[in-house]
């Protein structure tokens, strides 16, 4: 019994531990391409949602758009991309600018550069993801002591 009140918060503690991760790596990705100083023009070759349900009769359904970009790098290379969550107003063919970084691996996003807005959302999530992680590791100290506890009655 012992067993399962340390490993659900072990695996849920893994859980917060990747989604941190992605957010983190998310905004450190569209923080280094606003920041190289290189922005290309580039063209919407294509828009599409996708929809995401939740379970249960009253749940709440999602609608993510996406935007599929192409530019061209000061190099000539010809870069593709997706990206979510861009305006509803880009249209295929309408023209954007990109902002990206040089190099093999090009990260590149069309978002126009919101430093402090993207910032205090990610910091947001990452402390709303902290305290998940807080509560869990809490809840197994709790769990240490009562088990440990000899006055405690256990079945």
């Amino acid at each position: 019994m012992d067993f399962f009140l340390y490993a659900i918060p072990v695996v849920m503690m893994t859980v917060i531990a990747f989604m941190g991760y992605g957010v983190l790596r998310r905004w450190l990705r569209m923080r280094s391409a606003w920041n190289s100083g290189l922005t290309a023009e580039g063209r919407c070759l294509k828009t599409f949602a996708t929809v995401s349900e939740g379970m249960g009769e009253h749940s709440r359904v999602s609608t993510t758009i996406h935007h599929v970009y192409e530019f061209n790098t000061h190099d000539g290379r010809a870069i593709r991309f997706e990206e979510e969550d861009g305006p509803m107003t880009t249209v295929e063919g309408d023209f954007v600018t990109v902002h990206y970084t040089d190099g093999p691996n090009v990260v590149a996003t069309a978002h126009e550069p919101g430093q402090v807005k993207q910032a205090a959302a990610s910091l947001g999530i990452l402390a709303f993801l902290g305290v998940a992680f807080a509560f869990c590791v809490g809840f197994m100290v709790m769990v240490h002591q009562f088990s440990n506890d000899p006055t405690f009655p256990t079945p």
